[in-house]
Protein backbone atom coordinates (compact mmCIF):
# COMPACT_ATOMS: atom_id res chain seq x y z
CA UNK A 1 0.00 0.00 0.00
CA UNK A 2 1.60 3.15 -0.94
CA UNK A 3 1.74 6.16 1.73
CA UNK A 4 -0.74 9.09 1.22
CA UNK A 5 1.30 11.18 -0.57
CA UNK A 6 2.66 14.83 1.60
CA UNK A 7 0.45 17.89 0.95
CA UNK A 8 3.03 20.51 -0.38
CA UNK A 9 2.89 23.65 1.49
CA UNK A 10 3.57 26.49 -0.87
CA UNK A 11 2.95 29.29 1.14
CA UNK A 12 5.42 31.15 3.47
CA UNK A 13 6.50 29.74 6.72
CA UNK A 14 6.40 32.81 8.54
CA UNK A 15 6.11 36.62 7.78
CA UNK A 16 8.49 37.97 5.27
CA UNK A 17 11.63 40.23 6.90
CA UNK A 18 10.45 43.84 7.56
CA UNK A 19 14.14 44.88 6.18
CA UNK A 20 13.22 43.97 2.43
CA UNK A 21 11.82 46.40 0.17
CA UNK A 22 7.79 46.26 -0.91
CA UNK A 23 6.47 47.29 -3.94
CA UNK A 24 2.78 47.56 -3.35
CA UNK A 25 0.62 46.76 -6.62
CA UNK A 26 -3.05 47.97 -6.24
CA UNK A 27 -5.32 46.54 -7.99
CA UNK A 28 -8.55 48.56 -8.58
CA UNK A 29 -12.40 47.51 -10.35
CA UNK A 30 -12.83 49.43 -13.47
CA UNK A 31 -15.33 52.36 -13.46
CA UNK A 32 -18.50 49.60 -15.33
CA UNK A 33 -17.63 47.23 -12.36
CA UNK A 34 -17.56 49.66 -9.70
CA UNK A 35 -21.31 50.48 -10.75
CA UNK A 36 -23.97 48.92 -8.42
CA UNK A 37 -26.33 46.52 -10.66
CA UNK A 38 -29.30 47.39 -8.39
CA UNK A 39 -29.23 51.44 -7.95
CA UNK A 40 -26.43 52.08 -10.91
CA UNK A 41 -24.31 54.20 -8.15
CA UNK A 42 -20.76 54.32 -8.20
CA UNK A 43 -19.84 51.90 -5.02
CA UNK A 44 -17.27 53.24 -2.36
CA UNK A 45 -14.10 51.64 -1.53
CA UNK A 46 -14.59 50.10 2.26
CA UNK A 47 -11.40 48.05 2.52
CA UNK A 48 -8.22 46.44 0.65
CA UNK A 49 -7.21 42.90 1.21
CA UNK A 50 -3.81 43.02 1.40
CA UNK A 51 -1.12 39.59 0.71
CA UNK A 52 2.76 39.16 0.18
CA UNK A 53 4.39 37.39 -2.16
CA UNK A 54 8.18 37.03 -2.18
CA UNK A 55 10.36 37.73 -5.84
CA UNK A 56 13.68 37.96 -6.73
CA UNK A 57 15.78 40.51 -9.05
CA UNK A 58 19.12 38.85 -10.44
CA UNK A 59 22.39 41.18 -9.35
CA UNK A 60 23.89 44.00 -11.56
CA UNK A 61 26.85 45.37 -11.68
CA UNK A 62 27.24 49.16 -12.38
CA UNK A 63 29.91 51.54 -13.23
CA UNK A 64 31.00 54.21 -10.52
CA UNK A 65 32.79 56.72 -12.71
CA UNK A 66 35.08 59.03 -10.46
CA UNK A 67 35.41 62.33 -11.95
CA UNK A 68 37.78 64.65 -10.72
CA UNK A 69 36.80 68.52 -11.12
CA UNK A 70 40.11 70.57 -11.79
CA UNK A 71 39.97 74.32 -10.94
CA UNK A 72 42.29 76.94 -12.63
CA UNK A 73 42.64 80.42 -10.80
CA UNK A 74 42.13 82.85 -14.24
CA UNK A 75 44.42 85.54 -13.16
CA UNK A 76 47.26 83.75 -11.20
CA UNK A 77 49.35 81.09 -13.40
CA UNK A 78 50.32 77.37 -12.35
CA UNK A 79 47.13 77.70 -9.47
CA UNK A 80 45.37 74.67 -10.46
CA UNK A 81 44.08 72.19 -7.95
CA UNK A 82 42.49 68.65 -9.01
CA UNK A 83 39.85 67.52 -6.25
CA UNK A 84 40.99 64.49 -4.33
CA UNK A 85 39.47 60.76 -5.02
CA UNK A 86 38.47 58.66 -2.00
CA UNK A 87 40.63 56.00 -0.96
CA UNK A 88 39.61 52.80 -2.30
CA UNK A 89 40.32 49.05 -0.74
CA UNK A 90 42.61 48.36 -3.56
CA UNK A 91 44.65 51.03 -4.88
CA UNK A 92 43.82 51.27 -8.41
CA UNK A 93 41.80 48.60 -8.42
CA UNK A 94 39.44 47.99 -10.58
CA UNK A 95 36.23 46.72 -8.19
CA UNK A 96 34.14 48.86 -5.77
CA UNK A 97 33.86 47.37 -1.91
CA UNK A 98 30.07 45.94 -2.87
CA UNK A 99 32.04 44.02 -5.20
CA UNK A 100 34.54 43.26 -3.64
CA UNK A 101 32.42 42.53 -0.70
CA UNK A 102 30.26 40.25 -2.91
CA UNK A 103 33.09 38.06 -4.42
CA UNK A 104 34.49 37.32 -0.74
CA UNK A 105 30.77 36.15 0.66
CA UNK A 106 30.25 34.28 -2.09
CA UNK A 107 33.18 32.24 -1.57
CA UNK A 108 33.75 32.24 2.12
CA UNK A 109 30.52 32.48 3.42
CA UNK A 110 28.25 30.30 0.92
CA UNK A 111 31.50 28.44 -0.44
CA UNK A 112 31.22 29.22 -4.22
CA UNK A 113 34.56 29.11 -6.09
CA UNK A 114 36.20 31.57 -8.16
CA UNK A 115 35.44 29.61 -11.11
CA UNK A 116 31.77 29.42 -10.79
CA UNK A 117 31.45 33.03 -10.04
CA UNK A 118 33.72 33.63 -13.24
CA UNK A 119 31.20 32.10 -15.43
CA UNK A 120 28.43 34.01 -13.39
CA UNK A 121 29.93 37.65 -14.07
CA UNK A 122 30.68 36.70 -18.08
CA UNK A 123 27.00 36.25 -18.29
CA UNK A 124 26.28 39.42 -17.19
CA UNK A 125 29.16 40.81 -19.71
CA UNK A 126 31.73 40.97 -17.65
CA UNK A 127 34.88 38.71 -18.60
CA UNK A 128 37.16 38.25 -15.47
CA UNK A 129 39.72 35.70 -15.27
CA UNK A 130 40.11 33.67 -12.18
CA UNK A 131 43.38 34.87 -11.61
CA UNK A 132 42.17 38.33 -11.81
CA UNK A 133 39.67 37.84 -8.51
CA UNK A 134 42.59 35.46 -6.45
CA UNK A 135 44.53 38.74 -6.91
CA UNK A 136 41.32 41.15 -5.63
CA UNK A 137 41.15 38.36 -2.45
CA UNK A 138 44.45 38.68 -1.75
CA UNK A 139 43.99 42.49 -2.44
CA UNK A 140 41.15 42.66 0.10
CA UNK A 141 43.30 40.17 2.70
CA UNK A 142 45.67 42.50 3.23
CA UNK A 143 43.60 46.01 3.18
CA UNK A 144 41.69 43.53 6.44
CA UNK A 145 45.14 42.65 8.10
CA UNK A 146 45.02 45.25 10.15
CA UNK A 147 41.39 43.78 11.73
CA UNK A 148 42.47 40.66 11.38
CA UNK A 149 45.87 41.24 13.83
CA UNK A 150 43.70 43.04 15.98
CA UNK A 151 41.04 40.06 16.58
CA UNK A 152 44.24 37.78 17.02
CA UNK A 153 45.73 39.98 19.54
CA UNK A 154 42.48 40.30 21.61
CA UNK A 155 41.95 36.42 20.99
CA UNK A 156 44.99 35.69 22.92
CA UNK A 157 43.54 37.79 26.17
CA UNK A 158 40.81 35.40 25.95
CA UNK A 159 40.48 33.36 29.26
CA UNK A 160 39.14 30.30 27.18
CA UNK A 161 40.16 29.53 23.68
CA UNK A 162 38.99 26.53 21.80
CA UNK A 163 40.92 25.63 18.84
CA UNK A 164 40.68 23.07 15.91
CA UNK A 165 41.97 22.17 12.61
CA UNK A 166 41.39 20.60 9.01
CA UNK A 167 43.68 20.08 6.18
CA UNK A 168 43.80 21.76 2.97
CA UNK A 169 45.70 20.89 0.28
CA UNK A 170 48.69 22.92 -1.61
CA UNK A 171 48.93 23.22 -4.94
CA UNK A 172 51.97 25.40 -5.76
CA UNK A 173 52.17 24.58 -9.85
CA UNK A 174 55.39 27.48 -9.92
CA UNK A 175 57.33 26.29 -6.76
CA UNK A 176 55.96 22.87 -8.18
CA UNK A 177 54.87 22.12 -4.04
CA UNK A 178 52.08 19.89 -3.48
CA UNK A 179 51.40 19.73 0.50
CA UNK A 180 48.99 18.79 2.82
CA UNK A 181 48.37 22.39 4.49
CA UNK A 182 46.68 22.63 7.53
CA UNK A 183 43.87 25.88 8.60
CA UNK A 184 43.41 26.09 12.57
CA UNK A 185 40.71 28.29 14.10
CA UNK A 186 41.11 30.19 17.49
CA UNK A 187 37.44 30.54 18.94
CA UNK A 188 37.07 33.01 21.74
CA UNK A 189 35.29 33.39 24.42
CA UNK A 190 32.56 35.94 25.87
CA UNK A 191 35.56 38.42 26.28
CA UNK A 192 37.20 38.54 22.89
CA UNK A 193 34.33 36.36 20.66
CA UNK A 194 36.52 36.23 17.29
CA UNK A 195 37.04 33.75 15.31
CA UNK A 196 40.68 33.72 14.48
CA UNK A 197 41.83 31.22 11.28
CA UNK A 198 45.56 30.49 10.80
CA UNK A 199 46.94 28.52 8.22
CA UNK A 200 50.11 26.46 8.10
CA UNK A 201 51.98 24.42 5.60
CA UNK A 202 51.84 21.25 8.05
CA UNK A 203 50.30 19.75 10.89
CA UNK A 204 53.22 20.28 13.07
CA UNK A 205 53.49 21.45 16.61
CA UNK A 206 55.02 24.59 15.49
CA UNK A 207 51.61 25.95 13.97
CA UNK A 208 49.77 26.42 17.45
CA UNK A 209 53.14 27.18 19.51
CA UNK A 210 53.66 30.17 17.21
CA UNK A 211 49.84 31.29 17.52
CA UNK A 212 49.29 30.57 21.04
CA UNK A 213 52.66 32.30 22.20
CA UNK A 214 51.82 34.40 25.01
CA UNK A 215 48.84 32.74 25.88
CA UNK A 216 47.56 32.01 29.48
CA UNK A 217 44.36 30.25 29.88
CA UNK A 218 42.40 27.26 29.07
CA UNK A 219 43.36 25.84 25.60
CA UNK A 220 39.85 23.05 25.00
CA UNK A 221 40.76 20.87 22.13
CA UNK A 222 41.43 17.54 20.78
CA UNK A 223 44.01 15.42 22.38
CA UNK A 224 46.59 15.93 19.68
CA UNK A 225 50.35 15.37 20.46
CA UNK A 226 51.50 19.09 18.62
CA UNK A 227 49.65 20.64 21.96
CA UNK A 228 51.48 18.54 24.68
CA UNK A 229 54.19 21.38 24.76
CA UNK A 230 52.51 24.39 25.02
CA UNK A 231 50.67 22.66 28.42
CA UNK A 232 54.09 21.87 29.66
CA UNK A 233 54.85 25.41 29.81
CA UNK A 234 52.59 25.82 32.53
CA UNK A 235 51.05 29.13 31.56
CA UNK A 236 48.40 26.87 29.21
CA UNK A 237 45.83 24.42 31.17
CA UNK A 238 44.52 21.02 28.93
CA UNK A 239 40.75 20.62 28.56
CA UNK A 240 39.56 17.87 26.53
CA UNK A 241 37.08 17.06 24.83
CA UNK A 242 34.11 14.77 26.01
CA UNK A 243 32.40 14.60 22.31
CA UNK A 244 35.54 13.11 21.09
CA UNK A 245 35.84 10.84 23.93
CA UNK A 246 32.16 9.68 23.88
CA UNK A 247 32.84 9.03 19.75
CA UNK A 248 35.10 6.28 20.82
CA UNK A 249 32.19 4.50 22.66
CA UNK A 250 30.05 5.21 19.36
CA UNK A 251 32.60 3.14 17.27
CA UNK A 252 33.10 0.56 19.81
CA UNK A 253 29.41 -0.40 20.05
CA UNK A 254 30.26 -2.65 16.90
CA UNK A 255 32.23 -4.94 18.87
CA UNK A 256 31.24 -4.61 22.66
CA UNK A 257 27.77 -2.99 23.08
CA UNK A 258 26.84 -3.81 26.62
CA UNK A 259 29.72 -1.94 27.53
CA UNK A 260 29.76 0.92 25.45
CA UNK A 261 25.96 1.21 26.08
CA UNK A 262 26.97 1.86 29.54
CA UNK A 263 29.46 4.60 28.88
CA UNK A 264 27.36 6.07 26.53
CA UNK A 265 24.32 6.22 29.29
CA UNK A 266 26.92 7.80 31.94
CA UNK A 267 27.37 10.38 28.44
CA UNK A 268 23.80 10.58 28.33
CA UNK A 269 23.45 11.69 32.21
CA UNK A 270 26.17 14.72 31.51
CA UNK A 271 24.95 16.21 28.81
CA UNK A 272 21.38 16.25 30.05
CA UNK A 273 22.67 18.27 33.06
CA UNK A 274 24.30 20.38 30.53
CA UNK A 275 20.85 20.96 28.73
CA UNK A 276 19.48 21.29 32.55
CA UNK A 277 21.90 24.15 32.97
CA UNK A 278 20.94 25.77 29.27
CA UNK A 279 17.39 25.51 30.28
CA UNK A 280 18.03 27.47 34.04
CA UNK A 281 20.40 30.15 32.17
CA UNK A 282 17.69 31.06 30.07
CA UNK A 283 15.21 31.88 32.90
CA UNK A 284 18.10 35.03 33.67
CA UNK A 285 16.89 38.47 32.33
CA UNK A 286 19.01 38.98 29.09
CA UNK A 287 21.25 41.69 30.57
CA UNK A 288 22.85 38.81 33.34
CA UNK A 289 26.52 39.38 32.90
CA UNK A 290 29.22 36.11 32.66
CA UNK A 291 29.84 35.83 36.09
CA UNK A 292 26.75 35.41 36.74
CA UNK A 293 26.16 32.32 34.10
CA UNK A 294 29.36 30.69 35.04
CA UNK A 295 28.41 30.82 38.66
CA UNK A 296 25.48 28.93 37.75
CA UNK A 297 27.33 26.68 35.38
CA UNK A 298 29.76 26.11 38.63
CA UNK A 299 27.13 25.04 41.26
CA UNK A 300 25.08 22.87 38.88
CA UNK A 301 27.96 21.04 37.46
CA UNK A 302 29.22 20.54 40.93
CA UNK A 303 26.29 18.96 42.51
CA UNK A 304 25.13 17.01 39.64
CA UNK A 305 27.75 16.30 36.66
CA UNK A 306 30.77 15.49 39.52
CA UNK A 307 28.80 12.63 41.41
CA UNK A 308 28.56 11.40 37.39
CA UNK A 309 31.88 11.23 36.91
CA UNK A 310 32.91 9.75 40.18
CA UNK A 311 30.48 6.89 38.98
CA UNK A 312 32.14 6.69 35.54
CA UNK A 313 35.73 6.74 36.92
CA UNK A 314 34.90 3.56 39.00
CA UNK A 315 33.75 1.73 36.03
CA UNK A 316 36.42 2.28 34.01
CA UNK A 317 38.30 1.04 36.75
CA UNK A 318 36.60 -2.24 37.17
CA UNK A 319 36.46 -2.38 33.26
CA UNK A 320 39.63 -1.87 31.79
CA UNK A 321 41.50 -5.08 33.16
CA UNK A 322 39.12 -6.99 31.49
CA UNK A 323 38.94 -5.78 27.76
CA UNK A 324 42.13 -6.08 25.44
CA UNK A 325 44.06 -2.61 25.05
CA UNK A 326 43.82 -3.02 21.79
CA UNK A 327 40.22 -3.39 21.00
CA UNK A 328 37.82 -0.87 20.41
CA UNK A 329 36.56 -0.89 23.32
CA UNK A 330 39.95 -0.76 25.15
CA UNK A 331 41.46 2.13 23.11
CA UNK A 332 38.20 4.18 24.23
CA UNK A 333 38.80 3.41 27.38
CA UNK A 334 42.47 4.30 27.94
CA UNK A 335 41.67 7.29 26.05
CA UNK A 336 39.45 8.59 29.18
CA UNK A 337 42.15 7.26 31.73
CA UNK A 338 44.79 8.81 29.55
CA UNK A 339 43.27 11.98 29.61
CA UNK A 340 40.79 12.34 32.45
CA UNK A 341 42.05 15.50 34.40
CA UNK A 342 41.49 17.04 30.54
CA UNK A 343 38.14 15.49 29.86
CA UNK A 344 36.50 16.60 33.48
CA UNK A 345 37.80 20.12 33.81
CA UNK A 346 35.14 21.46 33.03
CA UNK A 347 33.05 20.74 36.25
CA UNK A 348 35.79 22.92 38.01
CA UNK A 349 34.80 26.39 36.02
CA UNK A 350 31.24 27.40 34.94
CA UNK A 351 33.34 29.43 32.18
CA UNK A 352 34.70 26.07 29.98
CA UNK A 353 32.60 23.58 28.21
CA UNK A 354 32.11 19.80 28.25
CA UNK A 355 33.15 19.75 24.51
CA UNK A 356 34.53 21.78 21.71
CA UNK A 357 32.16 21.23 19.39
CA UNK A 358 32.14 25.05 19.09
CA UNK A 359 35.15 24.90 17.34
CA UNK A 360 34.51 21.59 15.53
CA UNK A 361 31.85 22.96 13.70
CA UNK A 362 33.34 25.69 12.24
CA UNK A 363 35.73 22.83 10.79
CA UNK A 364 33.02 21.32 9.08
CA UNK A 365 32.03 24.62 7.35
CA UNK A 366 35.81 24.84 6.21
CA UNK A 367 34.80 21.30 5.03
CA UNK A 368 32.05 21.87 3.13
CA UNK A 369 33.81 24.83 1.76
CA UNK A 370 36.80 22.81 0.17
CA UNK A 371 34.72 20.33 -1.68
CA UNK A 372 34.38 23.27 -3.58
CA UNK A 373 37.80 25.21 -4.06
CA UNK A 374 39.50 21.57 -3.34
CA UNK A 375 42.85 23.32 -2.70
CA UNK A 376 44.99 26.41 -2.38
CA UNK A 377 47.52 27.29 -5.43
CA UNK A 378 50.20 28.80 -2.45
CA UNK A 379 51.38 29.99 0.89
CA UNK A 380 49.46 33.15 0.17
CA UNK A 381 46.65 32.25 -0.82
CA UNK A 382 46.47 30.01 2.60
CA UNK A 383 47.00 33.51 4.19
CA UNK A 384 43.88 34.96 2.47
CA UNK A 385 42.39 32.02 3.17
CA UNK A 386 42.80 32.69 7.27
CA UNK A 387 42.30 36.39 6.79
CA UNK A 388 39.33 36.40 4.69
CA UNK A 389 37.91 33.50 6.82
CA UNK A 390 38.57 34.64 10.48
CA UNK A 391 36.80 38.36 9.25
CA UNK A 392 33.52 36.66 7.72
CA UNK A 393 33.34 33.89 10.43
CA UNK A 394 33.61 37.05 12.97
CA UNK A 395 31.20 38.68 11.54
CA UNK A 396 28.56 35.47 11.21
CA UNK A 397 29.10 34.94 14.73
CA UNK A 398 27.48 38.59 15.89
CA UNK A 399 24.77 37.88 13.39
CA UNK A 400 26.05 40.66 10.72
CA UNK A 401 25.21 39.76 6.70
CA UNK A 402 29.20 39.24 5.53
CA UNK A 403 28.43 41.70 2.54
CA UNK A 404 26.77 44.35 4.43
CA UNK A 405 29.21 44.19 7.19
CA UNK A 406 32.64 43.92 4.44
CA UNK A 407 31.43 46.44 1.85
CA UNK A 408 31.05 49.10 5.38
CA UNK A 409 34.61 47.94 6.12
CA UNK A 410 36.25 47.41 3.22
CA UNK A 411 35.04 50.89 2.85
CA UNK A 412 36.13 52.48 5.76
CA UNK A 413 39.32 51.01 5.87
CA UNK A 414 41.48 52.97 4.25
CA UNK A 415 40.45 56.18 5.42
CA UNK A 416 39.83 54.70 8.93
CA UNK A 417 42.65 56.34 11.73
CA UNK A 418 44.25 53.73 13.96
CA UNK A 419 42.99 54.69 16.67
CA UNK A 420 39.38 53.65 15.67
CA UNK A 421 39.87 50.18 14.30
CA UNK A 422 38.24 48.75 16.74
CA UNK A 423 35.43 50.54 16.16
CA UNK A 424 34.94 48.00 12.80
CA UNK A 425 35.03 44.72 15.75
CA UNK A 426 32.26 42.49 14.68
CA UNK A 427 31.03 43.01 18.02
CA UNK A 428 31.38 46.90 17.92
CA UNK A 429 30.36 47.27 14.79
CA UNK A 430 27.05 48.66 13.72
CA UNK A 431 25.35 48.78 9.82
CA UNK A 432 25.87 52.24 8.61
CA UNK A 433 22.72 54.25 8.70
CA UNK A 434 22.65 55.45 5.27
CA UNK A 435 19.88 53.78 2.53
CA UNK A 436 21.61 50.46 1.36
CA UNK A 437 21.40 50.82 -2.52
CA UNK A 438 20.57 47.23 -2.90
CA UNK A 439 17.68 47.62 -1.22
CA UNK A 440 15.78 50.86 -2.95
CA UNK A 441 13.99 50.09 -6.40
CA UNK A 442 16.24 52.41 -8.45
CA UNK A 443 19.64 51.39 -6.82
CA UNK A 444 21.71 48.28 -8.05
CA UNK A 445 21.59 45.30 -6.33
CA UNK A 446 25.18 44.00 -5.49
CA UNK A 447 24.79 41.15 -3.11
CA UNK A 448 23.20 38.10 -5.52
CA UNK A 449 23.71 36.45 -8.78
CA UNK A 450 21.44 34.28 -10.73
CA UNK A 451 21.95 30.71 -10.37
Amino acid sequence: MRPPRRRIDLTAAGPLPKNLRREPRVYELTEAERRCPQCGETRAQISAERSEQLDYVPATLFVVEHVRCTYACPHCEGQVVTAGKPAQPIPKGLPGPGLLAHVITEKYADHIPLHRQERRLARQGVELSRSTLCDWMAGAAQSLEPLYDLMKTLVLLCGTIHTDDTSVKLRDSERKIKALARLWIYFGDHLYPYNVFDFTRSHKRDGPSLFLKGFRGYLQADAFSGYDGIYAGGNVVEVGCNAHARRKFVEAQKTDLTRASTALAYYRQLYAIEKQIKAELAKLPEDANEPTRAAIRLRVRQERAVPVWESLEKWLKEERPQVLPKSPMGGAIGYMKNHWEALKRYTSSGYLSIDNNVAEQHMKTIATGRKNWLFTGSETGGKTMAVLFSVVSSCQRHGHDPFVYLRDVLSRLPVLPKENLADLLPDRWSPPQAADPAATPEGPIADGSPS
